[in-house]
């Protein structure tokens, strides 16, 4: 499917008249977390591509070992994570190698359940990629390496030493390395596309092929953005991406490679009761009615009253927690009734305010607890299709004490793999002894396409602090309830 796909994107461009000979460089963006596995004859028909013919004509099944290949969405290695993790010293020792604990939808854990469960295609396997090293494969017409970003959301990866940790791959299977070959900064140009492109599609022989990496990762490349700035991703499920300078050490949660600093950290939070909960709390109080849904939540003032509530419709990720949870101004914490709290709100208004200021107050609290300092300089970008709701923006301003920015251009992914194209071009060019940095560089090109949207009200710090220790308790209350 994927190999069909670029067959069908570029004859797209192609009947759309898109002039490819003038591409200098080409990146890309894959899906994370998804691996395929080469046999000889597939290295082969990629080394040796006819022009006169289709790519999904070459690279078919024959090309891999393995067919169905797994992606984010496994989660069936439960057992394969608990074994690497026993092997390597417990899951501390695996977030402070890799960044992240062993997690069942990384590629780490997907390699071994391959290796114990389909032992002779796992021997039969020259290479493993990435989905986004794939990507870069086709267009090299050899197989790419990992790049550091995307590398280090396999539970493989040693953040720090930007190399694969020897530990964690005697771990999941023997002789690895010599699968994964050896992994690359993303700004890195592997060399020249290869000749079925340039004879087939008429790119230029000198046009660079620049490592690819992970959706997530991309994305915060085309964010343009500093250290200031929380991204915030409002999606099925809710994600937050900031940058680090040193690597954090998260229980939960993931520290990635940086995509465009290669001395700097990336951290991913994950939060699964997002836009799901947000529209069923539509279908309930609001009739579906999303302009409605708004003048509800706008009826009613920051603070609610008093009136918190937390909903954990699913098994949330950080915390560890199912259920809801609803309190009014009079419930305290060390009470009796602290687990029951209230039934229900009086009214749709409060009901609605509760839900968005409450996954907010979750959003900021993991993100504090976490290590992301919130202060004076501080920015938030809202992404995601809920970005589009300047209400629910306005109480993200007001919760995070920040002004909100959304991104005039979508698809920050895509256009995160064209800019690292350009800079590693402009890297691998440039004889300056000090080259502008990443961020310089593109802004030096384009703009940044950031829309401000929202301000936060002055008294937003003073009604939202206290809220903040409220909804630890409370959320600390679901999670006791839920062990």
């Amino acid at each position: 499917m994927w190999v069909k796909a670029m067959d069908i994107v570029l004859d797209r461009l192609v009947m759309q008249e898109a002039d490819l000979s003038t591409v200098a460089a080409i990146s890309g963006s894959g899906q994370q977390h998804g691996s395929l596995y080469w046999s000889k004859h597939g290295i082969s028909a990629l080394q040796n591509l006819d022009p006169e013919k289709f790519l999904h004509a070459q690279i078919d099944d024959s090309a891999f070992v393995v067919n169905r290949t797994p992606i984010w969405m496994d989660a069936s290695t439960t057992k394969q994570c608990l074994e690497m993790e026993t092997a390597i010293g417990g899951h501390t020792q695996m977030v402070q190698l890799t960044g992240s604990k062993c997690y069942e939808r990384f590629t780490g854990p997907q390699i071994r359940k391959i290796y114990q469960q389909r032992t002779h295609a796992y021997e039969d396997a020259q290479r493993i990629s990435l989905v986004s090293s794939f990507l870069a494969s086709l267009f090299l017409g050899n197989v790419a390496p990992i790049d550091f970003s995307d590398g280090s959301g396999m539970n493989l990866l040693d953040i720090r030493e930007k190399s694969w940790s020897k530990a964690c791959l005697n771990a999941c299977a023997p002789d690895l390395d010599e699968r994964l070959g050896q992994a690359v900064s993303a700004n890195t140009v592997l060399g020249d596309v290869s000749e079925y492109f340039a004879k087939r599609f008429c790119f230029p022989e000198s046009c660079k092929v620049v490592a690819c990496t992970g959706d997530n990762p991309s994305a915060l490349a085309g964010m343009l953005v500093d250290n200031d700035w929380l991204s915030v991703s409002l999606g099925t499920s809710d994600t937050l991406m900031m940058s680090f300078e040193k690597p954090p050490i998260w229980e939960e949660g993931h520290v990635l490679c940086h995509p465009t600093q290669t001395d700097e950290f990336m951290g991913l939070l994950c939060f699964r009761n997002g836009s799901l909960v947000r529209e069923a709390m539509n279908n309930v109080e609001a009739e579906g009615n999303w302009g409605k849904f708004n003048e509800l939540l706008e009826s009613t003032p920051r603070g609610n009253f008093g009136n918190m509530a937390v909903h954990f419709n699913d098994m949330e990720i950080i915390p560890k927690a199912k259920g809801t949870l609803r309190w009014n101004k009079d419930c305290l914490p060390n009470s009796p009734d602290a687990s029951k709290g209230v039934i229900k709100f009086r009214s749709p208004q409060i009901e609605i305010r509760a839900l968005i200021e409450g996954q907010m107050l979750h959003h900021r609290a993991v993100a504090e607890d976490m290590g992301f300092q919130f202060g004076t300089n501080t920015k938030v970008l809202a992404t995601g299709g809920a970005s589009i709701n300047k209400s629910i923006l306005q109480v993200i301003a007001d919760v995070f004490n920040a002004p909100v920015h959304i991104q005039t251009e979508s698809e920050a992914a895509l256009m995160g793999a064209a800019y690292r194209a350009s800079y590693a071009l402009y890297r691998h060019e440039s004889d300056e002894t000090v080259p502008l940095s990443y961020r310089d560089y593109i802004l030096s090109l384009t703009s940044n396409n950031l829309q401000l949207v929202c301000e936060p009200h002055k008294d937003s710090e003073a009604i939202y602090a206290p809220m903040l220790d409220r909804y630890r308790d409370m959320a600390g209350i679901l999670q006791s309830g839920t062990l």
